[in-house]
């Protein structure tokens, strides 16, 4: 291996090419690196990590197999345990937009890893004939895909996603009693409190949980020991199971052998499934920001409901401007990842035949949709929901001058005449009790139980509520 110029010579089965000197790769990642100067985005740290941990459950069977020798073996798996804990995430430069197999991010753990455990064991380790032993990209890396997302998943967004609705349901416990107008097409309506309207968000975020928690039961399947289309040439029969074991054991989390090696290489549903449950979860917290949005506006010309926690100057001219600045940056995150998921469902539908072909965008957008949407949803609770004030003042004003109270005594009335008193009391800008007083003749008391806002919350009286 000759140097020259800061370059060393290596070569691969297409001929030789020149690497840096001080790279860990080879010739196959620096072909990828001269083919793909696309977007400059490698493939996530997730990925690189759950890559390698495949790399070392492979090096450790291989070798409780009897293919490779338990020197070997331990040099592999010790050199890939490293890759794993992000020692070496420099020497992955792959760009995301790549080969649709991921081959050449599969080539680059191989040869980073060969030259590792080259280095550390008494043998030259090859990237093919040893790291790659019973092996394919085309298992592979969608084996990776599923252990990476499943890991940031598990590790990351069902954590914080719990994190959002327990910090949510403290909220709406502490507001359960106070009182707001409803708002259906943006418009006055019934009466609800903070805590239902609350209680509506953590009920959606709860859903959105339980959705993602089974997509995960698929994504566990992995197809490991299909090799190139799901034949497993090359590969013992016992290699996918114990992979499936040794793979488990790496990451702390379950993973089983894929029903259908075939599926697991030609088809990406698993994926696109969990990408649409993460597209319902940014549905979910898109609603939540804007309904806050809504809720603080103003303070004076808005609904002006509540007031957000002050983070930063709103505005570079108009001096004491505050903005909703984490709603509005979780709303941008959701549609990224609205975004991600239709560049998914357009990648998984991409898979010809016996293999997928755009498997690199669907791991890189679903490691990124976990990824913002995990942390927008911390900023969402820490910044936004646990110190958000109602304005009472603000909102009893509202809620007494609401016309659609008289939504109660359509049974008692009618229709017909509760509307006569709800047009007049909007206006002249009077209390709805007044208008009804006058227009009824009922007993004030009478009207006060009937239209006590409290009481609609829970249904009204002829709701069942009391209102002893």
């Amino acid at each position: 291996m000759s140097k020259q110029a800061g370059f060393r010579i290596e070569h691969d089965s297409m001929g030789e090419l020149e690497v840096p000197a001080d790279a860990l790769w080879g010739a196959s990642t620096q072909r990828a690196v001269l083919n793909f100067p696309i977007s400059g985005q490698p493939m996530p740290r997730e990925f690189i990590r759950a890559l390698s941990l495949v790399k070392a459950a492979a090096a450790q069977v291989n070798g409780d197999l009897g293919l490779l020798g338990k020197g070997m073996s331990a040099a592999i798996r010790k050199a890939a345990m490293a890759v794993a804990r992000g020692e070496f995430d420099a020497q992955f430069p792959v760009d995301v937009f790549q080969t649709g197999s991921g081959t050449s991010s599969n080539m680059n753990a191989n040869e980073v890893i060969a030259t590792l455990a080259s280095r550390n064991g008494r043998s030259k380790v090859h990237p093919n004939d040893h790291v790659n032993l019973g092996q394919s990209s085309n298992d592979v890396i969608p084996t990776a895909l599923r252990v990476s997302a499943q890991l940031a998943t598990v590790e990351t967004l069902l954590p914080t996603l719990k994190y959002l609705r327990v910090t949510i349901e403290r909220r709406a416990r502490a507001l359960s009693k106070v009182t707001k107008t409803g708002r259906t097409h943006l418009m006055d309506a019934m009466p609800l409190t903070f805590g239902q309207e609350l209680g509506t968000w953590a009920a959606q975020l709860a859903s959105a949980q339980s959705r993602i928690e089974d997509s995960l039961k698929r994504l566990s399947r992995l197809p490991i020991g299909g090799t190139a289309i799901g034949t497993g040439i090359n590969a013992d029969p016992r290699f996918g199971k114990a992979m499936c074991k040794a793979v488990s054991a790496l990451a702390g989390t379950r993973f089983v052998p894929a029903t259908n090696l075939f599926e697991g290489l030609a088809s990406q549903d698993d994926a696109v499934e969990l990408s649409g449950q993460l597209n319902v979860l940014a549905v979910a917290l898109m609603k939540i920001a804007n309904d806050l949005r809504w809720m603080n506006s103003g303070p004076l010309a808005g609904l002006g409901e509540i007031e957000l926690p002050t983070l930063q100057p709103g505005s570079s001219i108009m001096p004491g401007k505050v903005n909703p600045v984490i709603p509005e940056a979780t709303a941008m995150v959701c549609a990224q990842v609205i975004g991600y998921h239709a560049a998914i469902t357009v990648a998984g539908q991409s898979g010809n035949f016996q293999l997928n072909v755009m498997l690199p965008l669907i791991a890189c957008n679903l490691l990124d949709s976990i990824r913002l949407l995990a942390n927008a949803m911390r900023l969402l609770a820490d910044d936004t929901i646990a110190g958000l004030k109602v304005r009472r003042e603000r909102v009893d004003e509202a809620l007494s001058r609401n016309p659609i109270l008289v939504t109660a005594l359509n049974p008692v009335i009618g229709y017909e005449k509760a509307a006569k008193i709800a047009k007049r009391a909007y206006a002249e800008n009077r209390a709805v009790l007044d208008v009804a007083m006058e227009e009824t003749g009922m007993p004030e008391k009478q009207l006060r139980r009937l239209l006590d806002p409290a009481v609609l919350a829970r249904g009204g009286i002829q709701g069942g509520a009391s209102v002893g």
